[in-house]
């Protein structure tokens, strides 16, 4: 492909603004009710639901520790790390830098959806292929996966079983969003990345978990640059996708906790895209055919809705959220495309990557890729509607091994496995619920 594959992508972004323009006065009722917010109180709003999501305030030091590196080919190396969340427990993560680094660079987090871990598939394509960029790229564990699982198992589910005695499900979903937050902070303090230029990647229940982790972010994390969703983004709301279904733990319970906005249920993605708004771009990269996005029929004109209630709140059409659809197309995470791949290069400014040479990269199919690395895809998603189908920049990547994603030692794993997993957080978590003070979230060591 050549440079034509840009213009391609720029005028299909224009056709969508198009649309979205034209649509927008089809829906102006619908953003009558929306209250314009200050500054002043979008903060207090910001400040509150932190406390609701029992979100620690201040954040606890990173106090970061790196076990091991590995090359993993000429232009990129594999860190193994730990940094702090909650309670003073620990995050496993596997950190991708490129290894020929060209000044200050931009940096990465990758945000993993349900039976998503550091040893997905497309966490690692995604790690590898923007650390040839030159990006660094953090992926980590989500509560109650693989290094933070008891059995130390993909897929486990943990963080959606329901937890005897606890009160509030929403300090699950809020440990997850505090995890996402770390990740940042941690990006950010290395030395060789430009804080101005962090993004981060959200799939699937990730995207819920990014935008409010985004959305929520107070002084001590720096200002995200670019926030990119995938298999999400509708931030709906009472009674639709992310106040039901079975994950309620880690969404539909955090999701409730913030009711308190103005206008109720209905105004919560709102409100938090206006919050969104103060620090940089959102881009939703979704298909028609996603079940989480359709099935309350969230197409285009849900995001036209949801952009002009976001600017009635902010009184700005600044860094509303866009959207670029991929036609009959399923649940997956699309952070590895070419679409994906120069919107990221317009936010980031990639050191090793201009547009053309993007446009001209060859594609491989996410399926093809895994059978050829026996790297992980989750169960029923090989299939071409789903993640199998992406059409990935193909750079050649090689595979990586479940061994070179284990972040922690065994053996030091071992030692305290209630340092990192699910099971070793919820006695803190009940104990501050016992407590008088249950607002007052965990004390840092």
């Amino acid at each position: 492909m050549t440079l034509l594959a840009k213009l391609e992508f720029q005028l299909r972004v224009l056709c969508v603004k198009a649309v979205a323009f034209a649509l927008a006065f089809a829906f102006l009722h619908a953003t009558t009710h929306a209250q314009t917010l200050t500054p002043a109180q979008l903060e207090q709003l910001r400040v509150r639901a932190n406390q609701a999501l029992f979100i620690d305030s201040p954040l606890p030091p990173l106090a970061a520790r790196t076990y091991a590196t590995l090359p993993v080919n000429d232009n990129v190396r594999i860190e193994h790390v730990t940094f702090a969340t909650q309670f003073g427990q620990r995050v496993p993560a596997i950190v991708y830098v490129p290894t020929h680094p060209h000044g200050k660079v931009p940096a990465i987090v990758v945000v993993c959806g349900h039976g998503g871990d550091k040893s997905s598939w497309y966490a690692v394509y995604t790690g590898m292929l923007y650390a040839t960029a030159g990006a660094v790229v953090v992926t980590y564990d989500p509560a109650g996966e693989f290094e933070r699982s008891v059995t130390r198992a993909s897929e486990a589910g943990e963080h959606d079983k329901p937890i005897p005695g606890l009160t509030h499900n929403e300090r699950v979903g809020g440990l997850m969003i505090e995890d996402a937050q770390q990740a940042i902070r941690y990006a950010a303090s290395r030395p060789e990345v430009d804080s101005t230029r962090i993004a981060v990647l959200g799939y699937s229940m990730g995207s819920f978990h990014t935008i409010l982790a985004s959305a929520l972010a107070g002084p001590q994390l720096p200002k995200i640059r670019a926030v990119l969703l995938s298999g999400g983004g509708n931030l709906d709301g009472a009674e639709q996708y992310w106040d039901t279904g079975h994950a309620v733990n880690c969404q539909a319970a955090p999701y409730r906790a913030l009711d308190f906005f103005p206008g109720g249920g209905d105004a919560r993605g709102p409100i938090l895209y206006a919050l969104r708004t103060r620090s940089g771009p959102t881009l939703a990269l979704n298909g028609t055919e996603d079940s989480l996005i359709t099935k309350f029929n969230e197409l285009e004109p849900f995001f036209v809705d949801l952009r002009n209630r976001t600017a009635a709140i902010t009184g700005s059409r600044t860094n509303l959220p866009e959207t670029f659809w991929y036609d009959q197309v399923g649940h997956r995470p699309s952070f590895m495309t070419r679409e994906a791949a120069l919107w990221l290069n317009h936010q980031l400014h990639f050191p090793q990557w201009t547009d053309a040479q993007i446009a001209a990269f060859p594609s491989v199919r996410a399926v093809d890729w895994v059978t050829q690395t026996s790297v992980r895809i989750s169960r029923g998603y090989h299939v071409e509607k789903k993640e199998g189908g992406i059409l990935a920049l193909d750079l050649h990547l090689p595979g990586l091994t479940r061994e070179q994603l284990t972040a922690v030692p065994e053996a030091e794993w071992q030692k305290d496995p209630t340092l990192y997993t699910l099971p070793g957080w919820i006695p803190h978590a009940l104990a501050a619920e016992s407590t008088a003070l249950s607002s007052v979230q965990s004390k840092h060591p």
